[in-house]
């Protein structure tokens, strides 16, 4: 007769036979294969969310958790989440500087508020973009700070300062219909200014979204394990070589394919110890609307650990079957995964990209800033990724059989905090910006 603690002890993948002589389930490349193929075609338009193709996606996910037998998230319609963005769309927008009226084209307007009307005299924080400035930075920056700012950027940065442009197009958005800071941006020969007038408005509109979460209940339902990834992506850009879908295969069709098989994965094993939640994300890429409310649906401190997914469909600089973790030194989340990779074949470890600042860059920032240990799991070198954000992040350029042992490495070292053997400590929200 064999111990039972050897039983588990010899368990090393999860496509292994135990000790026990009982199968575990196992993640099939077929099916990976499939998923992450059907979220990445092209008639998913791009997942832009409030868009056809993303509605066409989470219709997509909802099915497969069903077709599991997975149990509804309280409050969902089967097993779409959905729930109200409001958004302001540009009417008009005048900026005078220094006596001059600086034209529409050399405008980037995001309005806070129905009707904006700043002079010299207001106090408007005033960002002075220089040609040896980061536009991007400068602008990411007013929006953490979130201030009504006047930002007069250099000509240096026009083709950035497009970009701007077509991201403020979108129009200022919010999980609640209240006002918020609004953020105009000139094209300027010089980035200073003595005077200066603006005129801004807008009209309020409410659109809707919606999250797909399936549930396994644990034995111990004040306990939950959220894995997750957003099902969102950019939509449809500029053509390139006859191409115009971003498709988004491994941002992040990929995570979101690594959910739903995590899901079918436990779901065939026993009930789990503590319940289980998979939610697929929407409009991450626009703000992090769809992390925002389900944080806002749960008790964050009944949340032991956030399992975030993201691009793991090409091999880590560290070689395959190894992943990084953001926000590695912020709990022992990564030393727990560390310890339960002992023995197999897979090994995690800290982000290698810390310029990146990618703790902040999804979805698992909204629950770290209530306490839970969230932190996300990729493999991309996204350093270096020519791919990301581009047309050409196609299933082509995937390593599907990466894929595959990645999802099955996770299924592994989440064992033990499925199981209730460990438990992250908790992330200090004060850390937290």
């Amino acid at each position: 007769m064999i111990h039972p603690a050897k039983c588990v002890a010899l368990v090393v993948t999860v496509a292994s036979l135990s000790a026990c002589g009982v199968a575990e389930p196992q993640i099939d490349p077929a099916n990976v294969a499939r998923i992450v193929t059907a979220l990445a075609a092209d008639e998913m338009l791009g997942r832009r969310a409030f868009e056809p193709g993303a509605d066409a996606a989470a219709e997509f996910i909802g099915a497969e958790f069903a077709a599991m037998g997975l149990a509804s998230f309280e409050g969902a319609e089967g097993y779409l989440q959905s729930f109200a963005v409001y958004s302001l769309q540009l009417d008009d927008c005048e900026v005078t500087i220094d006596g001059t009226a600086i034209g529409r084209d050399d405008l980037a307007c995001s309005p806070g508020a129905t009707s904006v009307r700043w002079s010299s005299d207001d106090p408007i924080q005033v960002v002075t973009v220089g040609a040896g400035d980061n536009p991007m930075q400068a602008f990411g920056l007013v929006r953490r700070d979130r201030v009504d700012a006047l930002m007069l950027i250099s000509r240096e940065h026009e083709q950035l300062f497009q970009r701007l442009q077509r991201f403020s197009a979108g129009g200022w958005r919010s999980d609640e219909p209240t006002d918020g800071p609004s953020t105009i941006m000139a094209l300027v020969d010089v980035p200073a200014a003595t005077s200066f007038e603006v005129v801004a408005s807008a009209t309020v509109k409410e659109n809707s979204l919606a999250n797909v979460v399936g549930v396994i209940p644990g034995r111990r339902s004040h306990e939950i394990v959220l894995f997750s990834a957003h099902y969102d992506h950019i939509g449809v850009r500029e053509e390139v070589s006859g191409d115009a879908i971003a498709n988004g295969a491994n941002d992040d069709a990929s995570g979101t394919t690594a959910v739903i098989e995590l899901a079918r994965y436990f779901n065939a094993k026993e009930q789990p110890e503590r319940t289980l939640v998979f939610a697929a994300f929407t409009a991450e890429e626009i703000g992090g609307h769809g992390s925002n409310y389900l944080a806002r649906q749960l008790d964050a401190d009944q949340i032991v650990a956030m399992f975030n997914i993201e691009m793991i469909g090409k091999v880590s600089a560290a070689g395959p079957r190894s992943a990084w973790i953001t926000g590695f030194e912020r709990s022992d989340f990564g030393a727990i995964l560390q310890q339960s990779a002992l023995g197999t074949e897979y090994s995690f470890h800290a982000d290698p990209y810390p310029d990146q600042n990618l703790f902040y860059r999804s979805d698992n920032a909204t629950f770290a800033r209530l306490g839970v240990p969230a932190h996300t799991i990729s493999t991309t070198q996204i350093d270096i990724d020519p791919d990301y954000h581009q047309v050409s992040d196609e299933v082509e350029t995937l390593d599907l059989g990466h894929l595959t042992d990645t999802i099955d490495g996770i299924a592994v070292v989440a064992s033990t905090i499925v199981s209730g053997a460990a438990t992250p400590t908790r992330i200090d929200p004060t850390t937290v910006r």
